[in-house]
């Protein structure tokens, strides 16, 4: 299992990262100003949260069907209760030279009740280099679109889009690599990013990826095949252009394209390419309190091309070339959509409304529509959302889900979240 892999490496991870962050609160020393020896550059301290998911619902779908409906790592995916996630961030500067941030992730695997502990995020990011430049190294979340570098504490909704969790795994994308933004000089707000990040590993699905998360998730139900990393070129790479514009004194937009490219696990010389595009727009009046009332509209639609490597099945006897079943090239090919509207129609509650859908051409072994990650999927969710205080949320949220693979051909769910925060948190883009 894929879980189980992740609780070996997370616990030395927790132990390594939380361990000091432990001790500090022990001591003095968030209470005390540190004073650098004469001549020093001055060191600033981590700053740290906690951030807590945790979810409680029904389904009209049984939970071992639930798991691959609510596909993402993530996502309320049990009848019953989730914890979702939990989150130790540590942030700060290490230097006038440099910012750094750790985010540590817990939770309870639903139906196995396994204990995940993995490491999210771990990079540095420059803050002096000249002509608009910045670079991050370290392991991160892939700059595509909007949702995919967010943490799911900063989700509107509950859950994951259907695409996100179809093109980039349970978890999203993310990997050890480099990136690099360049805030170019015109008129209106324009970063570049370019950036390259190992291939391999559960958190790379629609690439390399690993052998755990293709016996649970195959696309196109096709077998997996190690590949070594021989080549600059066998990378994941990105490009991504984020565009911002003032539309008017109270409202905003941001509209982004992303590509990703990058070699895949059916076969040498398979590779996969991800396309997308993404707009968010922002109402809120000048005379706003305290961010009452907005209006959010975000939307984004991508598609995956997947070419999948001739191969062939040994069967129930690997030794027995009569029981070899071949599985033909093709090119596999994925897209979709979603739109959500979020209105804060007054202070500390909001509503709003998501649509997904999600589809795809090319044949799955053993039928499309008997593949839960690549048959036509559609999903309309409503959401009420109430902020107590700003460090805790209560959400309720209903999911309608049509979709070949289920077994009356569609199902409802309804979920009710809780999120509570402590400690300091950096802002946020929105």
């Amino acid at each position: 299992m894929i879980v189980g892999s992740r609780v070996r490496r997370g616990v030395g991870v927790l132990a390594f990262l939380v361990a000091p962050a432990l001790a500090w609160g022990q001591s003095d020393l968030l209470t005390k100003p540190f004073v650098a020896p004469p001549g020093a550059v001055g060191l600033r301290l981590a700053d740290v949260s906690l951030d807590i998911l945790s979810a409680g619902g029904a389904s009209t779908e049984r939970d071992a069907s639930l798991e691959n409906l609510q596909g993402g790592g993530h996502d309320p995916r049990k009848r019953g209760f989730t914890i979702q996630n939990i989150e130790l961030s540590l942030t700060g500067a290490v230097d006038p030279y440099l910012n750094t941030e750790a985010h540590i992730i817990y939770f309870l695997s639903p139906i196995e009740g396994e204990t995940v502990v993995e490491l999210e995020e771990a990079f540095a990011t420059t803050r002096t280099l000249p002509y608009g430049l910045q670079l991050e190294v370290g392991q991160f979340f892939t700059e595509f679109g909007r949702l995919n570098p967010q943490h799911p504490h900063q989700w509107r909704w509950q859950d994951q889009p259907v695409i996100n969790t179809r093109l980039f795994g349970p978890d999203g994308m993310r990997g050890p690599g480099v990136r690099c933004g360049w805030l170019t000089p015109l008129p209106w707000f324009s970063e570049l990013h370019a950036g390259a990040q190992n291939a391999n590993g559960e958190t790379m699905a629609s690439f390399l990826a690993n052998d755990e998360f293709f016996a649970e998730r195959p696309i196109g139900q096709r077998l997996f095949v190690e590949r070594d990393i021989r080549k600059v070129r066998e990378l994941v790479y990105l490009v991504r252009l984020d565009n911002g514009f003032d539309l008017s004194d109270s409202t905003t937009a941001k509209l982004g394209v992303s590509c990703v490219n990058g070699p895949n696990a059916t076969g040498l010389h398979a590779d996969t390419t991800i396309l997308g595009a993404d707009l968010f727009v922002k109402w809120r009046p000048e005379d706003h309190k305290r961010g009452w009332p907005f209006v959010e509209w975000q939307t984004e639609v991508m598609t995956r091309m997947y070419q999948a490597a001739e191969q062939v099945d040994p069967g129930v006897d690997p030794v027995d070339p009569s029981d070899d079943t071949p599985i033909p090239h093709d090119d596999l090919e994925d897209w979709g959509v979603y739109s959500q509207l979020l209105y804060g129609f007054a202070p500390r509650w909001a509503a709003g409304f998501r649509y997904d859908y999600a589809t795809g051409s090319g044949a799955s072994f053993g039928g499309r529509d008997e593949d839960p990650f690549r048959d036509d999927r559609t999903r309309y969710s409503p959401l009420l959302s109430w902020f107590p205080t700003e460090f805790s949320r209560l959400r309720l949220q209903y999911n309608y889900d049509h979709a070949p693979h289920l077994r009356d051909g569609s199902t409802h769910s309804v979920w009710i979240g809780v999120e509570i925060f402590i400690g300091a948190h950096p802002a946020h883009k929105l």
